[in-house]
């Protein structure tokens, strides 16, 4: 089944932009591209080529035409190799989230395999091509709509460290898994915003009127050194 898609970002960057200000002349800090052997001249962007090191001081270039040149028909498509249970991919693999969007003649046909991936929970595995790197991708359905999620290859995901310890005793386990079970809801993501940044922005409004920033008064944790005794607590907390 062969269907034309285009992705679009499903995230969006919602950080603050702050510019880089000399202290002394209150003007902006510019950044430059020279080089080694440039004797101090600015290189322009369109003069700027890849170059892959091979040897100390030897490289071979690459343009973009390059890069392009190596990519088969099979490279830009995502062609699924297999379908897997969602739950068994951990996250830790998961990185850019993109929607998966039909070319109108395909709809039918996409909507086909949206509405069998949904009622099976089947998430898709595939490759491609995206820039200058093959990108393995995990295809899912999120309500009404088919997310592209790119991946990590496994080589690039670090092994998790070893923590060592006292293995806990059942009545730990019990009044831990009971504090699990009091906190437990449904996962609304409008029920978190960002704070910080709002204090952020609330700390730019004072300053363009012209008053100082006045510190956030926040009171000292209470350090609990006996586990039994933070379990307890936690779950009068509950």
């Amino acid at each position: 089944m062969h269907i034309p898609v285009t992705l679009k970002l499903a995230v969006k960057s919602n950080d603050i932009g702050f510019n880089m200000i000399d202290r002394e002349t209150k003007s902006r800090v510019q950044y430059q591209k020279t080089c080694v052997d440039c004797d101090g001249r600015i290189v322009r962007q369109e003069d700027i080529v890849k170059g892959y090191q091979y040897e100390k001081g030897q490289y071979v270039f690459f343009e973009d035409s390059d890069f392009e040149k190596l990519k088969t028909k099979k490279d830009k498509t995502i062609s699924i190799e297999k379908f897997v249970a969602l739950a068994e991919i951990d996250p830790i693999f998961f990185e850019k989230a993109y929607y998966v969007v039909p070319d109108k003649p395909a709809q039918r046909a996409f909507a086909l395999l949206l509405t069998a991936m949904g009622k099976e929970k089947k998430a898709g595995i595939a490759r491609t091509v995206i820039g200058t790197k093959e990108n393995l991708v995990c295809l899912h359905v999120a309500g009404k709509a088919m997310i592209l999620n790119t991946m990590h290859f496994d080589d690039e995901v670090a092994d998790a460290p070893t923590i060592s310890g006292e293995a806990p005793n059942e009545q730990e386990l019990r009044l831990a898994k009971t504090i699990i079970g009091n906190m437990t809801g449904k996962f609304n993501p409008k029920d978190y915003t960002d704070e910080y940044r709002a204090k952020v922005i609330a700390a730019i409004n004072s300053k363009i009127k012209g008053k100082n920033i006045i510190p956030m008064k926040e009171g000292k944790p209470v350090k609990v050194v006996n586990l039994m005794d933070a379990l307890r607590k936690t779950l009068e907390a509950v």
